[in-house]
């Protein structure tokens, strides 16, 4: 369906859980979050039928987030279900990567089509910095596991400001080396004005985040919200009496451009 501003919304990220097992400085702060209550997330049975309405609305391409949505379980199941969903064209996952390598083959038998996995550096030091205590050995297991899966893999590796001077390089190496997609994603912060235009270091050009013109992104938060944009504080509760009014509503509802996002960190509404 379109919006009020003639693009296509298509594609629907959903936060199955707002926990995550790091604390990555680009995503929240070190204190972490206050975290939503078990009952104040949504059932699997609830985010079915909000896939299953926004696939009759047009949607065609669904991606779990969280937080960390391996953190959620019985995800496989859930995968399952949205597997099922006539509709929908393709169903990815973007994770951490460091639970993966127990629930790689489970996901790609469930349904699940490919991974973007988060990973910044090849240096176990500066991963642990980067994600405050994550290990490096275990989003590399996570890695191998998802390809021995079948599972296609796309890093999705986001650029600070005091990256290591070949740091980049290196990891778009490991990948051409590993059969790995990459992306290279500009350090972008919810509370400041959103920007279409990254400015980088010598050679390097960022793939996300896409420019407002061209987004065709809705959100479904672990609370049952509809965020029609990241960088803002627009939310439409779904009404699960008129699901489809609701999607509506938020397609209608999203803004020509971004502005900034006041109430929730990255962490908390998916990237």
């Amino acid at each position: 369906m379109r919006d009020s501003c003639g693009r296509e919304i298509n594609y629907l990220r959903v936060s199955v859980t707002d926990r995550c097992n790091l604390r990555c400085v680009y995503c929240m702060p070190a204190e972490g979050v206050r975290l939503l209550d078990h009952e104040d997330i949504l059932s699997f049975e609830e985010i079915t039928a909000v896939v299953r309405a926004a696939a009759g609305l047009g949607f065609t391409k669904v991606r779990l987030t969280g937080g960390e949505p391996l953190a959620r379980k019985g995800i496989a199941g859930l995968v399952g279900m949205l597997a099922g969903v006539a509709g929908i064209e393709r169903l990815a996952m973007t994770t951490n990567g460091t639970l993966l390598a127990p629930l790689a083959s489970e996901l790609k038998a469930r349904g699940l089509q490919s991974v973007n996995i988060s990973l910044d550096s090849l240096d176990e030091a500066r991963y642990a910095t980067l994600t405050r205590g994550g290990k490096l050995c275990d989003a590399l297991a996570g890695i191998d596991a998802a390809k021995a899966a079948g599972l296609p893999v796309k890093l999705n590796v986001v650029a600070l400001e005091d990256s290591p001077a070949g740091e980049v390089e290196a990891l778009r190496a490991y990948a051409e080396r590993s059969g790995l997609g990459i992306q290279l994603i500009a350090r972008y912060r919810l509370h400041e004005e959103k920007r279409d235009a990254f400015a980088g270091g010598e050679g390097v050009e960022y793939d996300r985040p896409p420019r407002c013109g061209s987004c065709n992104r809705l959100r479904l938060l672990a609370d049952g919200s509809l965020r029609p944009c990241l960088h803002g504080d627009i939310s439409v509760r779904v009404d699960f009496a008129d699901i489809e009014g609701s999607i509506a509503r938020a397609v209608m509802a999203k803004p020509e451009r971004g502005h900034s996002c006041t109430d929730l960190e990255v962490g908390q509404i998916g990237g």
